[in-house]
């Protein structure tokens, strides 16, 4: 699953939007299926944080793309919250983080200080193909899927 801060009351730069459709894109070729929010959450069909707060129940991995407008981001304070909840109650690491901006290794709120605790991916140079490649390649290393692309 790839949760990506992009809905309305959230501001997004197309920087971002542009990384989250990449990333899913390049996962889904790989074989690694992904509930990409708030694509996969049709308009009108059920609020989208409900959607997402259902997504993290069923599904094993989340991603979460972490840049400014995502720290800044209530509506992503409260799934990294569920996330790690799900950790604490059940035992199982579902949260990886990927940050795009050093953003979350900067601020001062309490969920992004927890989040510096662990393995944050670092896509901060995704613009150049061989250190998007490397990262890409040490993500799938970390959620154990896939094989690796060979570019």
């Amino acid at each position: 699953m790839v949760l990506c801060p992009l809905q309305a009351k959230t501001p997004v730069t197309d920087y971002d939007k542009k990384f989250a459709k990449r990333l899913s894109t390049n996962l889904q070729d790989q074989g690694v299926r992904c509930w990409f929010a708030p694509h996969d959450s049709p308009p009108g069909r059920r609020p989208i944080v409900r959607g997402i707060e259902e997504a993290i129940l069923l599904h094993k991995k989340l991603l979460l793309i972490l840049s400014n407008h995502a720290i800044n981001s209530n509506w992503v304070q409260q799934e990294v919250e569920a996330a790690l909840y799900k950790k604490v109650t059940t035992g199982q690491e579902i949260l990886f983080p990927i940050r795009l901006d050093n953003t979350v290794l900067q601020s001062d709120t309490s969920w992004a200080k927890r989040l510096r605790h662990r393995h944050i991916a670092d896509f901060t140079s995704y613009n150049d193909e061989r250190d998007y490649h490397q990262a890409f390649r040490d993500l799938l290393r970390h959620l154990k899927v896939g094989k690796p692309p060979t570019n």
